[in-house]
Formats: structure tokens, sequence, C-alpha cells
């Protein structure tokens, strides 16, 4: 599909999806707007808490538009995986995640447009960080932009309309010749203090945690 005509689909599905959101769950907290990087493409990093909170944050940040990781599960339906292709999610096989993994994003970031948005810890149901993210910052020299999510965690209780925030922190630089474990310390250091900003007494509780670490 050419590239102009999946630009224009992105926006006006993210669009849609804003529309439904706020019309189930309300408007949408935003505190750190400041730090999002201005002229430059990011790399957007966050503790995965629920299935819709990539859709929340590429609400928040629009008209900037994303690529983003998929498990390779999810393209099994022709339909929705053409789906998929038009909001920029690409395959991974999350057992066994080849090249590409690194590489697609790398290269939308050094040659393309969007920005690149990733879980580090890879799973809704895991809390430790992996190096990919930082892998890919390196190779692409773009920064790390750390957010958070707070608010409902189960389906039903985004009809409560109950408050939900998005939290961004300062940009992280990542140097070349630093420890993949040192940028993976700040992502984690910063992901605590945006929980704390907006509200120290909130603690993430897995709603599943009967669920495999992979899902």
């Amino acid at each position: 599909m050419p590239y102009i005509i999946m630009k224009t689909m992105y926006t006006f599905i993210f669009r849609i999806i804003h529309a439904i959101q706020w019309t189930v769950n309300g408007r949408i907290n935003v505190i750190g707007k400041e730090n999002i990087p201005k002229n430059q493409q990011f790399i957007l990093v966050a503790p995965h808490r629920t299935w819709w909170d990539p859709l929340w944050f590429a609400i928040v940040l629009l008209p900037q538009k994303f690529i983003f990781m998929g498990k390779k599960e999810l393209f099994k339906n022709k339909i929705f995986a053409k789906g998929l292709d038009m909001v920029g999610v690409f395959s991974v096989d999350r057992q066994n995640p080849g090249p590409s993994a690194i590489k697609i994003p790398v290269k939308e970031l050094k040659d393309g447009t969007r920005n690149f948005m990733i879980f580090p810890s890879g799973s809704r149901h895991s809390n430790k960080a992996k190096a990919g993210a930082v892998v890919i910052a390196k190779m692409s020299g773009k920064k790390i932009l750390p957010v958070v999510y707070q608010g409902p965690l189960t389906f039903w209780h985004l009809f409560k309309r109950k408050s939900t925030t998005v939290a961004f922190g300062p940009a992280i630089n990542v140097d070349r010749k630093a420890k993949n474990q040192e940028i993976i310390d700040l992502i984690e250091n910063s992901f605590e203090r945006l929980d704390d900003q907006i509200d120290p007494n909130w603690k993430y509780v897995d709603p599943h945690p009967e669920k495999k670490t992979d899902d």
C-alpha cells in the first residue's frame, strides 16, 4: 500500500478510536507534554499495563505517527492483519525474534518519518525490562521517551469513566558506549517517578496474573 494512503488511514483510524475512547472513558489527562521531542523522531517506551494503552498513547500524540511491534499470532486473520498494517504494526515472533525486530524500527527511525513505540517488558504480565529498546536507540541515534499509563485495567472498568492519566518524562539520550543495563535502569526509574507524579499511592496489580508471561 502506498505510504501516503497508509499515512491518511493511520490518522483516520486513530481519530475514530479517539472518538470511541472519549465516548466510553472520557478525557485523557496528560502530564509532561513539554517533554515530547519536537521536530525529531523518538522511541516511546512504557510499562505494558493493558491491551489498549498503546492506543491511548497514540491518540494523545496525534498527529505524530508510530510503528509498533505485534506478536505474530495477531496476524493469523488476513483482514485483521491488513488493519494492523494500516496503523503501522509489524509482526514479531516473541519466542524467536529475528533480525527484523531490530532492523524495521531502526530503518524507520533513520530513513522514515514515524516514531517507534515499544514496551520493554514485552508483555502485560511481566515487569522485567529487556534491552531491545536500548539497542534500537543506539543503532538509530534517537532519544528514548518514557511514558506511563494509570487508569482502568479491565475492559469493563473503562465504561465507568474512571480517571485516566498519561504522563511523559524527560527524554533520555542514549550513549552508544553506555551499558545496556544502565539505560534500562534509567528507564525503569523514570517509570517509577512518573507513577509517583500521577499518584504516589497507585500500584499496578495485574488483573490476569494467571496468564503466561509471553501473552
